[in-house]
């Protein structure tokens, strides 16, 4: 007997799961087509109440933060236009909308999927991704940023959703339980910083959360698996690719905007890099950073091997310029480097 479609989580779909196809997305019951963006089921009641939504270049009135999403409804047929601009009003009538409020109103999370040709940000580079239950916060009627082709005003089915905490990401007991180990960690480790931090006014570390290195060894997550196997272990910053004595390489994924608070960077892609133990130290600590065109800047004195002159980016690895940037402007506010 198949795997059955439920609300939440699919049993066995981890969150990071990559899928090359919609249809394989379908088969995995993480939606109810492979073509629609709005997938809903049948309840208890017997009523359609919607269990997932796509993202993969919408329309333009959708808008992508990770943590929270601001998300356009359907309508029948084609609706929009190459740009992704609406051609009619929209309607609470229409089942997916129907499907997706209902789900607001019972409080039920939703699944979220994006796909390659999403906000750059957060989007897998060819496939679709599995990221995780999300919940609906509040559902509006919006009025569209473009008019339709006859200059009427649009009227659109929005919803807002909200990331749900990494606790309930997770779909092992073992996990939920490490999990609450590490978050009273964070917040033991926060208070001690705020101790610290009392005697030695702008001391702060980067990252914060004492569990960053915990969760690493507890679960490689699909995301760093993908990049570390992209770059065969390699490191993007001072090419040493480390074997282990049964010839398989080791190295480590590193966050450019660190997770967890007070940064809050997403586990996608675009914000990790393959790198040696050393580098990905000396990234964490801001002894390096990287320039919009790539450029290796030593902050502070290394040793060991030479870095490159330009971090490797390989052609199906999109880093994104926002989290260099992040990564840097927090370094050169809190440790300038002095002038020679």
């Amino acid at each position: 007997m198949g795997i059955e479609r439920v609300i939440g989580h699919i049993e066995g779909v981890p969150v990071g799961a990559t899928f090359h196809r919609r249809l394989d997305v379908q088969r995995a019951k993480l939606h109810q087509t492979n073509q629609r963006g709005i997938s809903w089921l049948i309840d208890q009641d017997k009523s359609k109440v919607g269990d997932a939504i796509v993202l993969h270049g919408g329309y333009e009135d959708d808008e992508d933060h990770w943590d929270w999403i601001r998300y356009t409804g359907a309508s029948e047929g084609k609706d929009k236009d190459a740009s992704g601009k609406l051609l009619r009003s929209q309607s609470w009538a229409y089942p997916d909308n129907a499907a997706l409020r209902l789900s607001y109103e019972r409080s039920y999370p939703v699944r979220v999927i994006r796909g390659y040709e999403g906000d750059p940000r957060y989007s897998p580079s060819d496939c679709y991704r599995y990221d995780g239950l999300y919940e609906i916060t509040e559902v509006r009627t919006a009025r569209s940023k473009s008019s339709a082709p006859d200059g009427s005003p649009i009227d659109i089915c929005q919803f807002d959703l909200q990331r749900l905490p990494e606790e309930q990401q997770v779909q092992t007991s073992l996990e939920r339980r490490v999990l609450d180990v590490l978050e009273r960690i964070d917040e033991a480790g926060e208070a001690q910083d705020s101790d610290v931090a009392s005697d030695a006014p702008g001391l702060e570390k980067f990252p914060k959360s004492r569990s960053v290195w915990v969760r690493r060894l507890v679960r490689d997550t699909a995301a760093v698996q993908r990049i570390k196997q992209l770059y065969g272990g390699e490191c993007q910053l001072c090419g040493l690719r480390l074997l282990g004595p049964d010839g398989k390489p080791y190295s480590e994924g590193a966050h450019i905007r660190p997770l967890g608070k007070p940064h809050h960077g997403p586990d996608v892609e675009p914000n990790i890099l393959c790198l040696c133990p050393n580098c990905h130290v000396g990234l964490d600590i801001g002894a390096v950073t990287i320039d919009p065109n790539w450029t290796i800047i030593r902050r502070a004195g290394l040793f060991g091997g030479p870095l490159r002159s330009k971090l490797r980016v390989h052609d199906e690895h999109k880093v994104h310029p926002d989290y260099l940037h992040y990564h840097r402007t927090y370094w050169d506010r809190r440790a300038p480097i002095p002038p020679e």
